[in-house]
């Protein structure tokens, strides 16, 4: 016979599960159902114990026994030090939910120090979708630098311009580097690096106390190409030469080796440390990016994760 306490901690992760559905994936009561397996009544009773055991903010705060599962295992079989598995939603096309809001969460942690802290951050969809989650608050102690350039390649202000979204979201000095994130030429790299102020803004990002990155795929649907960044012909030639991710325009391979010359002499981002030393947070969840999290994992590009329970189980699967 199940033991009670036993029966009850299943039902709060079911309450969890059901809770993160409505609330964070946007599910109908019916949909709950189906997915859960349950009535729809039982489905509405989950939520709203979601509710009444506070298991729900607007973020997730009940630890699912599963997902802590994974997040350790993962611990395990990376050797990092850091690391959040959030509910997946099956049904879901969304390439950021969850994650973006487990991110934000993290990220508050670090800004509600009364001590000064250093934040790194890289750019993306995944990155913006986490500022658009962050609360406000006033932060003046703090700083808030930029790995990579923040400007598109029509030389307009990048959409993806992260660090000034959250420094004004925080209320905390930002460091954005005005830059592209690849240079035309070699040439071109080394004039635009040798500004005072960029070595200034690379020198912060150095100290950062914790970074987080997104985890790019270097394929025919990769942001840095879809996004103008780099051709097609520049992919390819980096798929040749056995490039498989790419974090803030740095390209690397299946086992985190960064890639030997072509557009990765004229990226412009602040260098990558391998391995890493300092808190290097890694975002991602779509299956396409497999690959390219296991090689960052493997190369300690990064030494934390925040993923979702299906990235997680392929991670282990390996």
């Amino acid at each position: 016979m199940a033991r009670r306490t036993d029966i009850e901690s299943d039902r709060l992760d079911d309450a969890a599960r059901a809770g993160w559905l409505y609330y964070i994936a946007g599910n109908t009561q019916d949909e709950i159902a189906r997915k859960l397996g349950v009535s729809r009544q039982t489905a509405q009773r989950l939520v709203s114990l979601a509710v009444s055991e506070k298991l729900i903010k607007v973020r997730l705060d009940h630890p699912i026994g599963r997902c802590i599962e994974l997040s350790e295992r993962l611990k395990q079989a990376y050797a990092i030090g850091f690391c959040e598995v959030v509910p997946a939603d099956p049904e879901s096309t969304s390439e950021t939910v969850g994650v973006a809001q487990a991110a934000a969460a993290e990220l508050e942690r670090y800004l509600v120090s009364r001590h000064p802290v250093i934040v790194a951050m890289g750019t993306g969809r995944m990155l913006r979708a986490m500022a658009e989650q962050v609360s406000p608050m006033d932060c003046p102690q703090h700083k808030v630098v930029s790995l990579v350039g923040n400007i598109a390649p029509d030389g307009s202000a990048s959409q993806f311009d992260v660090v000034s979204r959250v420094g004004d979201r925080v209320k905390a000095p930002h460091y954005p580097m005005p830059l592209p994130v690849i240079a035309n030429t070699v040439h071109e790299k080394s004039l635009l690096l040798a500004q005072k102020t960029l070595r200034n803004v690379i020198e912060l990002a150095h100290q950062a106390d914790v970074t987080f990155v997104g985890i790019g795929t270097v394929d025919e649907s990769a942001a840095l190409l879809r996004d103008g960044f780099v051709r097609p012909d520049e992919v390819r030639a980096l798929v040749r030469g056995g490039a498989v991710g790419e974090i803030v325009g740095w390209a690397f391979d299946a086992e985190g080796r960064l890639i030997e010359g072509l557009t990765n002499d004229r990226v412009l981002s602040v260098p990558l440390e391998q391995p890493v030393t300092r808190q290097v947070i890694g975002l991602g969840m779509a299956i396409p990016r497999f690959q390219a999290i296991r090689g960052a994992l493997r190369g300690k590009l990064i030494n934390g994760l925040i993923t979702n329970e299906r990235m997680a189980g392929l991670l282990l699967s390996d």
